[in-house]
């Protein structure tokens, strides 16, 4: 047995109080995606990835996960909390230094605010950024307020408080088409805008690029609970919990065959902070992992190997398992196509998180029908929500969730570290974080 160093054994009997451990995990889960970042930017360029900054180089490497919890919401608002008597216009709140809610209201908020603290004690007066808020995402706006005491944060909750918005400079939003039209209307100063959402494939990236706006996406506050989502659908397809599922509604006492995963080969369809996680979890499970990316790269610790996105139809005949992690492009649309899945095995899942127009569906749904593929497991798909008359919801070998991977408690949390940090050197003139390649699309 292992014994553990006595400076992480040291670390671990240290007490800490639970808002410090909040601070400690956001600052290192932003730090890890600033990693990731640099390393697929340096993929995209053509250079050769610094194993220093590779999150997948480091064997020892855990996922981060943000103490206190966070009330869940989506990129379009749901879940907005509204107060007794209020209207939603009424809701829309014009914040600054002033707010009522101060910042030791949310957990882990001290450290973030060190930064500004520190300036403000040595005189040092920091530019005030006007910043939008059109987002219900995991958090409240007296939250954003809280966090961003010496900034103008602009809360509106629907379209009537865009006028308030006409000054700012920075968007915190989602990617709902109608809404960014919208914003991006009533902004004219705009420069730069984060967007909630990992993929931008709905955001006009000519206009901004026209604009001079520059666009970041929340890639990095994901890829845990999507990556284990997806091992879900890994675990219940080798062992068939979908299958037994069915038994038991019909109370059928049934047997069904049953395969390991140790040894098993699993082709990771997109090398990004979720593809990534995906890797190094089949790994530590003893699977074989194959990489896809954009350019072949050499494999990191874990990894067999790494191959160009050219060659997913050689790589995808050994797959037991094709995990779709990639972003939608011009590029990845109906990358899985007739031809690629013809060259699947008949023991081989499809198991896609990532968007349902990566995947050739009618297809996928050819294959299945003909049991030329084992099955697939689905939390997204080319028309959303899936609608009733689509085959796929009466395949025993299929398994659907709704688009809700990229659920978590924890997810509020990191977003808002990660735009504190991206303020940050926003206002310091340093390269942003997750800044979208409006060329690549990603």
């Amino acid at each position: 047995m292992q014994r553990i160093p006595q400076s992480v054994q040291s670390a671990i009997d240290a007490p800490q109080r639970p808002d410090d451990a909040a601070e400690q995990h956001a600052t290192e889960h932003v730090e890890q995606i600033g990693r990731v970042d640099r390393e697929l930017r340096a993929h995209r360029e053509g250079e050769e990835p610094d194993p220093a900054h590779d999150v997948l180089s480091d064997p020892l490497r855990k996922p981060i996960a943000e103490h206190g919890p966070d009330h869940s919401a989506d990129e379009n608002g749901r879940g907005v909390e509204q107060r007794p008597g209020e209207s939603e216009h009424e809701r829309s709140v014009v914040c600054g230094r002033d707010a009522s809610l101060g910042a030791a209201a949310i957990p882990g908020a001290r450290a973030r605010r060190e930064g500004t603290d520190g300036a403000r004690a040595r005189g040092v007066r920091l530019p005030v950024t006007k910043i939008v808020v059109w987002s219900a995402f995991s958090t409240s706006p007296e939250a954003v307020v809280a966090r961003f005491p010496d900034d103008r944060v602009i809360a509106i909750a629907d379209e009537k408080g865009l006028t308030a918005a006409a000054e700012a400079e920075v968007a915190f939003s989602g990617n709902n088409p109608r809404r960014v039209r919208q914003l991006l209307d009533a902004t004219p100063s705009l420069r730069w805008y984060h967007t909630v959402s990992a993929g931008v494939e709905n955001m006009p990236l000519p206009e901004l690029a026209k604009r001079g706006i520059l666009l970041t996406n929340n890639s990095g506050s994901y890829d845990i609970q999507i990556a284990e989502h997806l091992m879900a659908f890994v675990f219940a397809a080798s062992r068939q919990l979908h299958r037994y599922r069915d038994s038991q509604r019909v109370r059928e006492w049934k047997d069904q065959a049953h395969q390991e995963l140790r040894d098993a080969t699993i082709v990771v369809y997109g090398m990004g902070s979720i593809g990534g996680e995906v890797a190094r979890i089949a790994s530590a499970l003893g699977m074989r992992v194959i990489g896809v990316r954009r350019r072949s790269s050499p494999p990191t610790p874990g990894i067999s190997r790494v191959v160009a996105a050219d060659d997913l139809g050689d790589v995808v005949a050994e797959a037991d398992y094709l995990a779709i992690t990639a972003p939608l492009t011009p590029a990845t649309q109906g990358a899985v196509s007739a031809e690629v899945i013809a060259r699947m095995k008949p023991t081989a899942w499809i198991v896609n998180i990532a968007r349902g127009a990566i995947v050739d569906e009618p297809a996928m749904i050819q294959a299945l029908r003909e049991k030329r593929i084992a099955g697939a497991a689905l939390d997204v798909f080319t028309t959303e929500p899936l609608p009733p008359e689509s085959p796929l919801w009466g395949f025993d070998n299929v398994i659907i969730t709704p688009h809700h991977s990229g659920s978590s408690p924890r997810v509020g949390e990191r977003t808002l570290a990660l735009f504190a940090e991206n303020l940050r050197r926003y206002k310091a003139g340093e390269p942003l974080i997750n800044r979208v390649d409006f060329e690549a699309g990603y």
